[in-house]
């Protein structure tokens, strides 16, 4: 019995064998060829290159290939994130001893976590510059109604004139007392419709204008004088035209965010430059790796101050990075406590001139 179903197995096995290579054939039996290198196909992908030996040409195919690298996306990047967010040092680790293929590169990663977060302060600008416009249009109506109100009490001011007139020769009052009536409602009306708009602004307005008032102040007679020409230049060309040159500062500082990972490693080297086993190469895949968690904790803390929970955002920006970062060495360099403690205290210091010189780099690289 059981070397029937062995034989039925091998018999099955024989014929999907020959089904995929008789599948891959050309019309007239001719042997069909790959389409990108042009070698022999003897099955459904091709020996050389990895394609695909059938090819589809229909837009229903188009989605089923988004949805393939979708989940094929998906499959490296939930077994990545988490390890990221919770074990980092696991996960840097673990890259560093060869499993590749079971997570997304640092690398990649580190990419894609920029784009998020340049998107996600992009869409947090462009949503606050919308907001100062709202802020505008009700300005724009606020100053609408004072006329308005302004207007009415000319009016009222009239009828009361006409109909002490009237009243003392005697006349009929009737119409001008309905036109009284009429003038009473519509200046109530609008004096209701600016107390509500003037209350729902009036403490912004309050702190917008104090803010305004000190920057003014501020930048009453400052001057930039560094000592160094092209920071002198750049920092003036800001004062000149600042809306131009934040866009330019965000688009450099996006181009350029990859900076950050060469002013990174040498510092990182320094942490540990007598510890045997331990590359330049490991070094610049703990710094992808944190500086992809520092991307995507950017992002959690901007959308935290968008919908206003600006103290939860505070705190995890302050609390979480030395966490992460102690967590990330013990795991990756496998120190102990006590160094991985020392080196976290130092790390954050290094972040603190990482970032100073990034920023210095992004200033001239805008203003060239």
């Amino acid at each position: 019995m059981t070397m029937d179903v062995d034989a039925a197995g091998n018999l099955a096995e024989a014929a999907l064998v020959a089904g995929v290579i008789e599948g891959s054939k050309g019309q007239g039996g001719a042997e069909a060829q790959c389409a990108n290198c042009q070698a022999v196909l003897t099955g459904p992908y091709c020996s050389q290159c990895g394609q695909k030996g059938h090819l589809h040409r229909s837009i229903l195919h188009l989605g089923e290939e988004l949805a393939h690298g979708t989940m094929h996306f998906d499959a490296k990047g939930w077994r990545t994130l988490p390890l990221l967010i919770w074990k980092p040092g696991e996960l840097t680790r673990r890259y560093i001893d060869g499993q590749r293929t079971r997570f997304v590169s640092p690398l990649a990663l580190f990419l894609f976590m920029v784009f998020l977060m340049f998107f996600v302060v992009s869409w947090a600008i462009g949503n606050a510059d919308k907001a100062k416009l709202d802020e505008a249009g009700r300005e724009q109506a606020r100053t609408e109604l004072r006329n308005t109100i302004a207007q009415e009490q000319r009016i009222k001011s009239e009828i009361e004139t006409r109909l002490a007139a009237a009243q003392a020769a005697g006349q009929d009052l009737s119409a001008l007392q309905a036109e009284a009536e009429r003038n009473k409602v519509a200046l109530k009306a609008a004096g209701v419709t600016l107390a509500g708009l003037s209350a729902s602004t009036k403490d912004k307005a309050a702190k917008g204008k104090e803010k305004d008032v000190v920057i003014e102040e501020l930048s009453q007679g400052f001057k930039i004088d560094t000592g160094v020409d092209w920071i002198d230049k750049a920092g003036a060309h800001a004062m000149d035209n600042p809306e131009l040159a934040k866009y330019k500062l965000k688009n450099a500082a996006y181009k350029y965010a990859f900076l950050l990972v060469p002013i990174s490693v040498p510092f990182l080297w320094l942490l540990f430059p007598f510890k045997r086993g331990v590359t330049m190469y490991d070094h610049a895949v703990f710094t992808l790796y944190s500086l992809s968690f520092m991307a995507l904790l950017f992002v959690v803390v901007a959308v935290l101050g968008h919908f206003g929970f600006n103290g939860t955002a505070g705190m995890a920006f302050v609390f979480i990075p030395p966490i992460h970062m102690y967590r990330q060495l013990r795991g990756t360099y496998g120190v102990g406590r006590f160094g991985a403690l020392w080196r976290t205290v130092t790390l954050l210091f290094v972040a603190i001139l990482v970032i100073t010189l990034y920023v210095l780099a992004v200033l001239g690289l805008s203003a060239a």
